[in-house]
């Protein structure tokens, strides 16, 4: 099995976050996309402001790895045109995928319409472009009930207003990686919760993350079903070795 062709390698953190200067975050992330492109993983994916200095960097190397970055990170609360605001300046730097985080938030509270508009516009703005789009629910926020309806609800507007031929370009994704739960748990990227999210997203492919960590791992979530993996252990699964990363 080609894994190189499923991961995703990610680094989000912020320099903050990772406690280095910003010349030092900016050092991690291009090594990263250039481990991508010796690796040869389906993608890189990397904070907004980073967007185009990996795509440099892949284009000078005459790489087929895509870039990707994320959208309304990490709580998915900033409002829809926002959203599309932050997703075009992707765009125009060169980001081949756009990993929206839903607003979960209101899900819970029931603001059912405000969601069905955003996954709407976002992933209108992104397939308009030719881009993948990836709608992160935050699995580990919900309940299984809420993880399904999610899941259903964003099946739902894809089938209901786009062609079937772009399905295969509308991702659900598990978790940004970045939600915190008690015991350092996996917290998006549970056998459960993948299968929930199998089980009602259709055609729709299913991207899992937050907490692949090893080979054997990653294969199980393919064997099941899922597309793509969204991991900061890439190298670290491809060789057969225990991630230290911490999504």
């Amino acid at each position: 099995m080609d894994i190189r062709q499923y991961l995703d390698a990610t680094y989000l953190k912020t320099a903050e976050l990772a406690q280095l200067t910003d010349a030092q975050n900016r050092d991690v992330v291009r090594g990263l996309v250039k481990e991508a492109i010796h690796e040869k993983y389906k993608l890189v994916m990397v904070r907004p402001d980073m967007v185009a200095m990996a795509r440099y960097l892949v284009d000078e190397a005459r790489s087929g790895v895509l870039v990707g970055t994320v959208i309304g990170f990490p709580e998915g609360v900033t409002g829809t045109a926002e959203k599309i605001a932050e997703a075009q300046r992707a765009i125009s730097e060169g980001a081949d995928d756009l990993d929206f985080v839903v607003n979960y938030k209101a899900f819970i509270a029931g603001d059912i319409h405000a969601v069905e508009q955003e996954v709407l516009q976002c992933t209108q703005i992104g397939l308009q472009n030719n881009k993948t789009v990836k709608w992160i629910i935050e699995i580990a926020a919900l309940t299984d009930a809420q993880v399904a309806a999610l899941t259903t609800l964003i099946k739902g507007i894809v089938i209901s207003n786009f062609e079937e031929k772009e399905y295969s370009r509308v991702f659900v994704k598990s978790s940004t990686g970045f939600y915190k739960i008690e015991g350092g748990l996996p917290n998006g990227a549970t056998v459960a919760g993948i299968k929930i999210m199998l089980d009602n997203a259709g055609t729709l492919p299913v991207k899992a993350a937050g907490g692949v960590k090893n080979y054997t791992d990653a294969v199980e979530m393919i064997n099941m079903g899922v597309m793509r993996i969204g991991t900061s252990s890439a190298k670290e699964i491809v060789h057969g070795q225990e991630g230290s990363g911490s999504y």
